[in-house]
């Protein structure tokens, strides 16, 4: 069966045969780019460091259709980024927390998910014979740890108190 293409496709990709995942990475890529965009705009005090971010996140972009193009150094800077909002953020949080907050830490939620997203599309290309470096693993595992890190740290300088979550389907840790 021909499919129609239409002349105004908005991706070229779009129309990939379903087993093919690129196109949803790149999809959900360019979500957390627009996201991270977002949030730049709504956090004037770390707009740069978000907006360096987010050119990471488009880069990442192809490059499970063309080649990784993010620097072994690009990803100790976010490594670094991410450790210094765990030292920023000691304290604030020794258990599950709602995904709630502030509008801007709300954003960070939606993000620290979405890396989460991107973590398991990279697992299921990898696990239907596609190649994925082993630095991309640790740049989207990354963003989603610093996405929470900045949500804790957006909720403490709006002043909001973290909701703590008490799971009924998983046992308290005694």
């Amino acid at each position: 069966m021909k499919l129609y293409r239409s002349p105004y496709e908005a991706y070229p990709f779009l129309s990939d045969a379903d087993g093919d995942l690129r196109c949803d990475y790149e999809i959900l890529t360019d979500r957390m780019a627009s996201e991270t965009g977002l949030l730049a705009a709504l956090c004037p005090e770390r707009r740069d460091e978000l907006l360096a971010i987010d050119e990471l996140i488009y880069h990442a972009n192809a490059s499970l259709r063309t080649f990784l193009s993010l620097k072994p150094e690009e990803i100790d800077w976010l490594r670094a980024r991410t450790e210094a909002l765990e030292a920023e953020t000691a304290g604030l949080c020794d258990r599950f927390v709602l995904p709630a907050g502030s509008p801007r830490a709300c954003v960070a939620h939606v993000l620290r998910t979405d890396g989460k997203r991107l973590v398991r599309l990279l697992y299921r290309f990898a696990q239907r014979g596609g190649k994925v470096e082993d630095a991309l693993f640790d740049f989207a595992n990354l963003l989603s740890g610093y996405f929470f890190l900045l949500a804790l740290a957006l909720n403490h300088a709006d002043g909001v108190p973290e909701r703590p979550f008490e799971s009924r389907n998983y046992p308290k840790a005694k």
